[in-house]
Order: structure tokens, then sequence, then C-alpha cells
């Protein structure tokens, strides 16, 4: 540290009142971690959804309101198979059993006897080789001719969804993150004015033995600079705890609720969370150093 630099952090000593401005910096670099972290778990999310879905559709062959529904609807099962074992493009082909069909809607219906008694549909799954193209229009109308009661669903409409949701998330924390980096500006702005007006002696001072602007302001930026930055890295590493804690629920017992994405953060996506002080900390060196250049012109 040069002599220039030890002079400045002289010059402003720490207020006494400062903790409560470090623990609004500190709270809201907590939120605006969690906000990162979240735009972060929907994109990983989405990803997952897309990978999972894409290349694959699903044909569901349902039972036929009449009493011969069981050999009917075993009858058309085969048939649609037969037929998709004949499109090109076609990679593999697996037929679900009844026992994995009822796991797909235990998590809204639960595990009893209720559910053997209701009319699940057969469900074929197939995936699709990569690069090739499938008339899907052409194929359900193929498959309606052997199976009148067969639908194909190629996930297009879900990924839309699925995707549309993670966007509005995303875009969300961004709103987030935005509207708490304006309440970092303005805290910071409106302690750096009442600090020009706890100093205005020692400002005065130097301003008549001929400091200029940019010294006294540059002891400002640097003050704020660091308390910034040191209040945003605590909150920051609250938020990462948070979602180290989050993330080992399921180690701890806890069973993950379904449909719900991992709430823990891999170690790439918790370096991230660096970003917060690092940004906090520039907001309050620009908020600092333009509010005192500016009080200063009015001043002086």
């Amino acid at each position: 540290m040069s002599e220039k630099e030890r002079v400045r952090g002289r010059i402003l000593p720490r207020e006494k009142g400062a903790a409560p401005l470090d623990v609004v910096i500190a709270v809201m670099a907590f939120l605006a971690a969690l906000a990162l972290g979240a735009s972060m778990l929907a994109q990983r999310q989405a990803e997952g959804w897309r990978e999972g879905l894409s290349g694959r559709l699903t044909v569901q062959v349902l039972q036929p309101d009449h009493p011969t529904a069981t050999r009917n609807m075993q009858s058309e099962t085969k048939a649609a198979l037969a037929i998709l074992r004949g499109t090109p493009g076609i990679l593999t082909i697996t037929e679900m059993s009844d026992a994995d069909a009822e796991k797909l809607v235990e998590p809204w219906l639960g595990a009893d006897a209720m559910v053997k008694d209701l009319p699940l549909p057969k469900l074929i799954d197939a995936t699709i080789e990569p690069g090739a193209h499938v008339n899907f229009p052409e194929l359900e109308a193929r498959l309606k001719t052997v199976a009148p009661d067969s639908n194909v669903d190629d996930h297009t409409r879900w990924i839309a969804r699925l995707q549309s949701l993670a966007n509005t998330i995303i875009y969300a924390a961004y709103a987030v993150l935005l509207l708490i980096a304006l309440a970092t500006a303005a805290a910071v702005s409106f302690a750096t004015r009442a600090g020009l007006e706890a100093h205005h002696d020692i400002v005065a001072l130097l301003h008549q033995m001929g400091a200029h602007s940019g010294f006294i302001a540059r002891a400002f930026e640097w003050h704020y600079l660091v308390s910034t930055f040191m209040a945003s890295a605590v909150g920051a590493g609250f938020a990462a705890v948070t979602f180290l804690l989050a993330g080992g629920l399921e180690f701890a017992g806890v069973e993950a609720v379904p449909f719900l994405p991992p709430l823990g953060l891999n170690p790439q996506e918790m370096a991230w969370l660096l970003a917060v002080p690092a940004v906090s900390g520039a907001i309050a060196w620009a908020t600092a150093r333009l509010s005192v250049l500016a009080a200063l012109r009015e001043i002086y």
C-alpha cells in the first residue's frame, strides 16, 4: 500500500454507526446470491428436461370402454409395437410394464391399492436416432389404423412449457438482482452523503489545503468499496452455506420433493456466487465516487 493510500485510509475513520449499513448490505448480498443460485438451478433443470425429453416419443394405448377391453388393449399394443419397429429413424422401443406405469402416478395418487384399479394406458417409450426425421402426423395416422385408442406424444409441447417456466424463473431472478443492485447503490449513495456531512470539517480543510476533488473522492470510494465488499462476502457466504445445507438434505434422510430439482449447487455454480461481492464492491465504488464528486461540485 502506497503512502497516499494510507493517508486516504486515515482521512475517513470508520464510523460507529456503520454497522447497520453493513447489515443491510450483507442481507441484500444474501438475497442476491439466492436469486443468482435460483437462476442457475432453473437453467440447469431446464437443460436436464430438454435432454431427457428431446429425441424421444411416447405412444399411449388407452383402454377401450367396452367389455373386451383387456384383450383389445393388448392386441392394439402389439400392433403399435410392430408399426414402431418398422418406422425408419426409431432407434429403440420399450414397452413399459403395468408396474412401471403405476410408479409414474404414485407421486400424485400414492402407492395404495386404488392405483391398481385405475384404467391406466399401455405406454411405449421410443428413442429417435440422432439426426433422423420422423413424420409424427403420418406415424400417428398409421398407429390409429391398427390401434384406434392410441396417441403419440413427441414431448415438444412439454419441453416448450418447461422451458417457458424456467425462463420465467430466470428472468424473475434477474429482476430481483437488478432491484438489489439499485438498492445497494441507493444505500451507498445515502451513506456517502452522510459521511461527507459527518466529515465536513476534514473535507473543507483538505480542500483549503489544495486537495483535488479526485483525491477526496478516492478516500470515500476506497472506504465504501472495502466495507461493501466485506459485508457482501459475508452475505454471499451465508447463501453458499444455505445451498450446501439444501443440497445435503437428502443425505440427512429428508425425502426429496417429487418433480423439484435438487436445491444444491455444484462447485462450478457455487463459484459464481463470488460475483456477488465483486459486483457489490464495484457498485459501491462507482456510487461513492459519483456521489462525492457531485456533492463537492455543489459545495465548492
